[in-house]
């Protein structure tokens, strides 16, 4: 049996492989991936990252958002988020956005990866699942970038403020506002 065989046995849909990961099974890794992605059993998703397609009834499936990020950093520590998950807060914000944020530990920039564009954000302190609190900081801290009136949207944050647990917001303006944040909503507590 074929080294490109193997590597195949190895493979499993709607995983997400760097290089390194493939190189283990192969001595030659380079050609077999070329090959990989000329069959269509592998999908290059950007340098050194490839994706095993899972199939559906509608057609092959692009990988999990989480899955795709946990590969490229390395690591588990992330938080990905989108602008649209302020309309959840109800305090004004309705627009879609097609941006994907991801705060982390390693990177920083903007990343295509496969046909999605990742905005990387560095932080040092970010929680690990998303919290109502983390959002209106968050949204406060990002409001320059969104479509919206930011005035309107402001009036409503500072209700909403006012409205949730006064310690976990206090906590959270501490942990994860920036110096205009702070200011704007520390008052308001």
């Amino acid at each position: 049996m074929t080294q490109l065989n193997e590597l195949k046995k190895k493979l499993r849909p709607g995983r997400v492989y760097r290089r390194s990961d493939l190189a283990q099974w192969s001595k030659a890794v380079d050609r077999h991936l070329e090959q990989l992605v000329a069959e269509g059993k592998l999908q290059k998703l950007s340098q050194g990252l490839y994706y095993y397609p899972r199939t559906s009834a509608f057609g092959m499936t692009p990988p999990d958002d989480d899955v795709l990020v946990r590969t490229f950093l390395k690591d588990d520590r992330f938080l990905l988020t989108s602008p649209n998950a302020y309309n959840s807060l109800g305090v004004g914000t309705t627009q879609l956005y097609n941006k994907r944020t991801v705060y982390n530990h390693k990177r920083h920039g903007e990343f295509k990866l496969g046909n999605r564009k990742f905005y990387f954000h560095r932080r040092y302190d970010f929680p690990n699942k998303l919290t109502p609190e983390f959002l209106l900081v968050d949204l406060v801290n990002n409001i320059s970038d969104l479509a919206e009136d930011q005035n309107e949207i402001m009036k409503k944050v500072a209700d909403k403020v006012q409205a949730m647990d006064s310690k976990k917001m206090s906590r959270a303006i501490t942990a994860y506002g920036n110096v205009r944040t702070k200011k704007l909503l520390q008052p308001l507590l």
